[in-house]
């Protein structure tokens, strides 16, 4: 398991709300349609913007198998 952090500190959404949000994510084929379907569940990326990048990785990651 990959240490838990925060990602969105605007919105205080960890690594652990990111992959939650994922946890039922029927398609892994398209990280910009999760990504949305991340943001809408946990609000990340939606003060400053800052984390876009970062949260977009991560979703990267996990639907890559690489992480989680």
């Amino acid at each position: 398991m990959v240490e838990n952090y925060m990602v969105c500190n605007c919105k205080q959404v960890s690594y652990a709300d990111i992959a939650n949000a994922l946890d039922n994510y029927n398609s892994f084929g398209d990280v910009l349609a999760a990504f949305e379907d991340v943001q809408k569940v946990t609000h990340c990326s939606t003060g400053c913007g800052g984390c876009h990048q970062k949260v977009l990785d991560i979703i990267s990651q996990i639907m890559n198998g690489a992480a989680q």
